[in-house]
């Protein structure tokens, strides 16, 4: 009973064991959880991981995990359980590149394997485990873009979308005082001419200008030199083991290329590089990790297989594979080709369709406008047609008023002609009358002389008499008593002396008179011929007044003929009409 009871309690225990673990394998794109059985190997899960991704290039790839302070590769001949993994569950492995090629674009054939590397060396540059300077930052950053985004379309990739994107070393950027538009302004003048561009093709150029940094796929481990204790860096990529100083990773101080190692020994914690050349020393160096010795010596022995197999004629399997990623970039190109025919033809059909689309808007736009100029034109018509109307109204009225004006015109050249020949009338009037004054003046001047001569002969006569008289009366008085006869006859000659005297004083006073009437005459004939000359001017100034508004009115009557304003009527001033009518 009691072996029986044992031998039940025992496979009770098996059957409470589990057959399977969680497995959580992270890649750079993606993460995948498995349920692998607890017998499986590591390449059991590493064949899993591939088939699922679809790698076949598997010889770069491996899964890490992380062990304490370090990490390890799963190994692919030994029970995953049976190794140092954690404890966890699931288990997670990093799905990564554990070896890199030398040439990429030789080396790498499948797409998948291409992108994957290139999101390793991204992540590489971008955490600065590989040194990158700014002006290749700048330029992997567009090849990024590229892959990322296509081709740069302007209308589309606005300023700002490259905001939530990680495409430069944080060194790179804190190097240089520069916001993020300014690097992206530089990021997309280069990613503007890369236009055509695949994704596969771009993510290529990228790892081609990522293989000649000086840090791409090298692995770095602390280490010491014999007897001495002097810290160094070892480095071990595609190319060989090189030795660098502590405080730099770029230039290496001493390199052991693959071509020339002749054995790499491990004894615990020394390491011993034997060269090809004998005639070279052998080179040691101590390592204090037992795990981190086994990391370097996997690495190294993986490194020279993968370096000697490059070497050698490809496999069949290899060749396969270069053969069918060769067809399927001559397929892709022609696709690509077809697709960017179909995308030119596209582009020039939508082209076409927004210049039909905008010459169906510019028609329909003129057509409009033709309408409204139709509309505008017959609006315009009917106003000419009426303002024509008008003119032609217009036209007959200026023409009856030009008729008219003609008409005033002959009759004031008419007038003015009569006023003309009365004016030289009058004028040989007044001529003809200033002679008449003239000789009136002259013969007064005549006569006034002749009365003055007169007046002098009367004077004298007076003066004789008056002697004569006197001389009479001294004669009287003197022989008065003597002659009475005498005085008789003296008397008759006194008597007929003083009638001739008496009859000299009646001329003299008849001359007066006349003399007297004559001047009183020619001064009413001055007056009268002075009143005849006032009149005649006054005639002259109205006639002339009555010439000039004559020709105001042929003015006015031209001007109105010819469309002009009428000028504003002739109104002579009263000082002038005063001036003319004024003695």
């Amino acid at each position: 009973r009691s072996g029986a009871a044992s031998k039940m309690s025992i496979l009770g225990l098996k059957k409470k064991q589990p057959k399977t673990f969680k497995v959580k394998v992270i890649t750079m794109d993606a993460e995948m959880e498995f349920s692998c059985e607890v017998k499986w190997k590591g390449k059991d899960l590493f064949d899993l991981v591939c088939r699922t991704v679809g790698l076949r290039e598997t010889w770069f790839f491996g899964l890490r995990y992380t062990v304490k302070d370090t990490y390890a590769w799963l190994k692919t001949e030994k029970r995953v359980l049976d190794q140092e993994v954690p404890k966890d569950s699931p288990i997670t492995f990093h799905f990564l590149a554990k070896f890199f090629p030398e040439k990429v674009e030789e080396e790498l054939v499948q797409e998948i394997t291409q992108h994957l590397f290139f999101l390793q060396v991204k992540k590489q540059i971008l955490d600065e485990e590989i040194f990158c300077s700014p002006e290749a930052s700048v330029l992997l950053a567009s090849y990024a873009v590229q892959a990322k985004y296509g081709d740069y379309e302007p209308n589309f990739h606005k300023p700002g979308f490259l905001a939530q994107d990680e495409l430069l070393p944080k060194r790179v950027l804190m190097q240089y005082q520069m916001t993020a538009d300014m690097w992206e302004e530089k990021i997309t003048a280069w990613y503007a001419e890369h236009r055509g561009i695949a994704r596969d093709e771009a993510e290529m150029d990228y790892l081609k200008i990522a293989q000649d940094l000086d840090m791409y796929g090298v692995s770095y481990f602390a280490i010491t030199q014999n007897k001495r204790d002097t810290d160094l860096l070892l480095g071990v990529d595609a190319q060989g083991l090189h030795i660098y100083s502590p405080n730099s990773k770029l230039n290496p101080n001493k390199s052991f290329p693959w071509s020339g190692i002749r054995n790499i020994s491990y004894s615990e914690k020394e390491f011993t590089i034997k060269p090809l050349d004998k005639k070279k020393d052998v080179f040691k160096f101590y390592s204090s990790q037992l795990r981190v010795n086994k990391l370097i010596l996997q690495l190294c022995i993986g490194n020279h297989d993968l370096f000697m197999r490059r070497r050698k004629v490809d496999s069949i399997e290899v060749q396969q594979m270069k053969s069918q990623a060769k067809e399927e970039k001559a397929r892709k190109k022609v696709e690509r080709q077809i697709l960017a025919r179909e995308k030119q033809m596209r582009e020039e059909a939508e082209r076409a369709k927004e210049e039909m689309e905008r010459r169906l808007f510019q028609l329909q736009d003129e057509a409009r406008l033709a309408n409204e100029a139709l509309l505008r034109s017959e609006e315009t018509a009917d106003l000419l047609a009426e303002k024509a109307q008008i003119a032609e109204e217009e036209a007959k009225l200026l023409a009856h008023k030009a008729a008219e004006a003609e008409q005033e015109r002959q009759r004031i050249e008419a007038t003015a002609l009569k006023t003309k020949e009365e004016k030289r009338l009058m004028e040989q009037k007044m001529r003809e009358a200033e002679q008449l004054a003239v000789k009136l003046v002259e013969q007064s001047e005549r006569r006034s002389k002749e009365a003055d001569h007169l007046k002098q002969d009367l004077t004298e006569a007076k003066d004789a008499e008056r002697r004569a008289k006197q001389k009479l009366l001294e004669i009287t008085k003197t022989s008065y008593p003597l002659t009475t006869t005498t005085i008789t006859g003296g008397d008759l000659a006194l008597g007929s002396g003083s009638m001739r005297i008496d009859f000299k004083d009646s001329d003299m006073k008849r001359l007066s008179m006349e003399i007297e009437r004559e001047r009183l005459e020619y001064v009413e004939k001055s007056k009268h011929l002075q009143d005849q000359l006032k009149e005649l001017k006054s005639e002259i100034e109205s006639l002339k007044l009555e010439e000039q508004q004559q020709q105001a009115g042929v003015y006015s009557l031209r001007n109105e003929a010819r469309g002009y304003p009428p000028e504003p009527p002739y109104m002579p001033h009263s000082n002038v009409r005063t001036t003319l009518h004024a003695p």
